[in-house]
This record gives structure tokens, sequence and C-alpha cells, in this order.
């Protein structure tokens, strides 16, 4: 009989262990707030991370797009991939322990690399809010495009999270003449990544912001531009008038969340205009990677390429005005991290 207790505890302890991950780290600042965000996510694959993402304990959830794989104009389909979505066991329970804030990309959006084009996008914009459960009183509701403004004030200080879209307004991209690549920088001065109703909606809101730190979420990176994927740098003056904007806003600790690469990095610029740099922090992809990865330029990349499964973790210090970026994988491993001082 004792044996068999002491089995039985032994078994106990084990299972209890395994069953709460934790997020492991090297040297750590004190964290008064925490987003935690992630991208090129497929409902039908096993998603790994959600126990590491409840375990971290993050005060919100960020897609940063391509939250399903829809690519079609039929809204009906896309509507049910997100239902299936919320079903997903480990996003269930996200649901009911963390709010989930987000933008979509191309895919949920309904067209591989779509843009300004898509003929199913009024429809497409109504699935994604359901799927948000953003009211129908939401000014997103009656407005084209999803972009939204999120305030989070804590006792220490406030973030405030800008979250953009990169597709209801993207004019035509220039395909690429070089092999391998699959786009090129058009024209300076033509085309718009974010259209005039959204770049009058973010410098106000960077403008007004008294935030300690503005988040911004663009669902394609920003800084790294040399890949011949989609990227900010197709549109190079859509570039420039985003540093512009930040930079005259006098925004303090403006930082930048992005995905759709299915590879996470940590890109970086100093800026004339900015006492701080501009960090653009890449989390891509949380079910399926970019395995074959062997290469690709980057001038603003601090540390390196990570081609595993992971989500991007933002730990604050507000009193500090310091932030602590990680790449996080499957059970807490940390494949990547960074420290900010603003």
């Amino acid at each position: 009989m004792k044996r068999f207790l002491f089995l039985l505890t032994i078994t106990f302890l084990l299972v209890s262990c395994k069953s709460v991950p934790t997020v492991e780290s090297g040297p750590q600042v004190p964290g008064d707030f925490t987003i935690a965000f992630g991208s090129c996510n497929k409902h039908t694959l096993r998603n790994r991370l959600w126990d590491d993402v409840l375990a971290a304990r993050p005060d919100v959830w960020i897609w940063g797009g391509d939250i399903v794989y829809a690519d079609t104009p039929d809204t009906a389909r896309i509507a049910a991939m997100y239902t299936a979505q919320k079903e997903v066991p480990g996003y269930s329970s996200i649901l009911k322990e963390i709010p989930v804030i987000g933008t979509w990309d191309d895919h949920d959006y309904g067209l591989n690399d779509g843009g300004v084009e898509f003929e199913s996008k009024k429809g497409s914009q109504q699935v994604f809010l359901d799927f948000l459960g953003v009211g129908d009183d939401d000014t997103r509701r009656a407005r084209e495009g999803v972009y939204a403004s999120h305030d989070y004030p804590q006792p220490e200080g406030k973030v405030k999270v800008l979250v953009l879209d990169t597709r209801y307004f993207r004019t035509a991209l220039t395909p690429s003449v070089e092999k391998g690549r699959r786009y090129q920088p058009g024209t300076y001065g033509e085309g718009t990544i974010l259209g005039e109703a959204q770049w009058e909606w973010l410098k106000e809101e960077l403008n007004n912001s008294d935030a300690d730190f503005n988040v911004i979420v663009s669902s394609i990176q920003v800084l790294s531009a040399q890949h011949g994927f989609e990227t900010w740098g197709n549109f190079p003056h859509e570039v420039d008038r985003l540093g512009k904007v930040i930079a005259n806003s006098g925004a303090r600790g403006v930082i930048i969340l992005s995905g759709d690469r299915h590879i996470s990095e940590f890109s970086r610029i100093e800026r004339e205009d900015l006492d701080y740099p501009l960090v653009d922090f890449t989390s891509s992809g949380l079910t399926h990677v970019y395995t074959a990865y062997s290469g690709e330029p980057n001038p603003y990349r601090v540390g390196e390429v990570v081609s595993e499964r992971s989500f991007g973790l933002l730990r604050f210090d507000l009193e500090g005005k310091r932030v602590h970026f990680q790449i996080v994988g499957d059970e807490g491993k940390v494949l990547g991290e960074l420290t900010q001082q603003y």
C-alpha cells in the first residue's frame, strides 16, 4: 500500500509540473505591463504555443495577421474558419483569460498578397470584426479598414496600441525583375499602404498621445526591406512618411510589431530626429515557419533570425522606461531577446 501511495505521489508531481509551463529568460527588467503577439496561424495545424502564452500571463494578446488561411472571396467560408479557430482548445483558453485585439494580413483578408483591389473586403471586414467580438457601435463597423486604437493605463504609466490595416487601402505592388524575389520597390511617391484617411488617423493618434509607450502593429515588416517579399520597403516614400509622422508627433517610446514572414527577428534603426531607437519586432509564425531559411539581408537586424515556431513577448518597465523583448518558443524556451532603454 505504501509503495502504491509513493508511486501515485510521484506520478501526480510529474503531471503537475508538466502542466504548468514557465517562460525562461535571461536577465529581465520588471514588467508593469505585458504584451504577447503572433501571426501566421493555421487552425488546422496544432498550435503548441497557447499554453506558453498563458504561462507568460500577458495583459493582452495581439494578432499580427494571418489568423486563418482563407484565401477566398467567400466571406461565409472565412467566417467558418474563424469559428473553427475560436473552438481550438488552447485558443479558447486564451479567450477566457486574456483580452484579444489585432489586425489581419492577406490570408485572413481573403487574397494572397491582396490589397485595395480585393472584391470582398467589405464583407471580410465584418466577419473579422465578428471574430474579435467588436460591438455593433464600434467605429470600425461603419468605416473602411480595421485600424484601431487601444489604451492601457496602469498605475505606473500608460501603453497605447495602434493597430494598422496594411491591406484595405494598399495599392498595387511592383513585380521584381530579379530572380528569387517576388517584389521590388516601386516608383518613389507612387502608391500607398495605409491610404489618406488612415494616415490622418495615425498622425492624430500619435500627436495627441500621452502614453509612455506607443506600440504600432503592422502586419508586414517596416524596417527589413531587402528580402523581395511584402514589406513597407516596396513603398519607400511610405517608410519615410511613417518615420516623419513618428518623429514630428513627439510621441514617446514608439515600437513597431510585425509578422507575415514565417521568421522572427529584431530590427532597429537610430534616427537623428528621435531620441530613442526605433525597433521593429517581427514574430512569425505560430503554427508553421520558414524551415528552409538560409539567410537574407537586413542591415537593421539585431541578433539572429529565428525560424522556429514562436510568439513575441514584450515586458514594459513603465517607471524605468525600458522594454524587454523576447521571442518565445515551445515549452517557454527563449529563442531571442533584446532589452531597450527609452
